[in-house]
């Protein structure tokens, strides 16, 4: 694997590196050693899929709170992604800094994104599928989220919003929470 540094304090970018032959290639995808090496730690408690019908759907941005904060590696493995990284930590350098990458199932390209960070990602070809490396137990009262366009986070997602859940639409805006003393 070949782990490089983002803009996002603590946040990964993770690439396969491909052993190539005449069957196509092999590559590793995750390794507990590797990503220790480089002072990331993952201990895996759940593996998610999301499969995505329309290309521009939006999901996001999610997080969970202490104590069930979580450590994700995201990966798109069928059609394209533009994900969403938003550092949430106000003791971080990149408090409210926002970071996007393009994960898709050609590039074969993971983030990693720390705890403290909220995720999102829209579609940008139809019938994507992504899938997640959790480090910690869902609890859905620990479920929590900001509106995708919140312009306290200034992201620019590619396409109009084609699908959208009615829970992702209902996300508090983080920049009225600062507003109303949070």
């Amino acid at each position: 694997m070949i782990v490089s540094s983002t803009s996002i304090d603590g946040a990964r970018i993770l690439d396969v590196e491909p052993a190539f032959d005449d069957r196509g290639f092999f590559a590793r995808t995750w390794c507990r050693r590797e990503l220790a090496e480089q002072g990331l730690s993952v201990e895996i408690a759940q593996e998610s899929i999301s499969f995505n019908r329309r290309k521009g759907t939006l999901r996001g941005l999610h997080f969970q709170t202490p104590p069930h904060d979580e450590v994700k590696i995201v990966r798109c493995v069928r059609g394209a992604i533009l994900d969403v990284i938003v550092d949430l930590r106000p003791q971080s350098t990149t408090y409210l800094r926002s970071l996007s990458f393009e994960l898709s199932a050609e590039n074969h390209r993971a983030v990693y994104v720390p705890k403290g960070c909220a995720h999102g990602f829209q579609t940008l070809i139809d019938e994507t599928e992504v899938h997640y490396q959790i480090s910690s137990f869902y609890d859905p009262t620990a479920a929590a989220g900001h509106r995708f366009d919140d312009p306290a986070f200034a992201i620019v997602w590619p396409l109009p919003v084609s699908v959208i859940s009615e829970r992702d639409l209902q996300w508090p805006m983080f920049s009225a929470m600062e507003t109303d003393g949070g």
